[in-house]
């Protein structure tokens, strides 16, 4: 009987090798894509008032006042 020129060995590492990049392929296109990040829009600084004193009631200090409340 005449043996074959490639052994066993070889060609389950190539099919244990297609199965890898199969499900490889398959987990890349199951992954969730992410929005590309919004725009930061440039917020001129304000002047402090004369007077002194630099409170101002921004939408952080409302949200602050807002979970405050029981």
């Amino acid at each position: 009987m005449s043996k074959s020129t490639s052994s066993p060995l070889s060609r389950r590492t190539a099919l244990a090798g297609a199965g890898v990049a199969g499900a490889a392929a398959a987990a890349v296109t199951l992954l969730p894509r992410t929005p590309a990040a919004p725009a930061v829009a440039e917020v001129a600084p304000t002047k402090a008032p004369e007077g002194g004193g630099g409170y101002r009631e921004s939408a952080h200090v409302l949200h602050y006042y807002r979970t405050t409340r029981v």
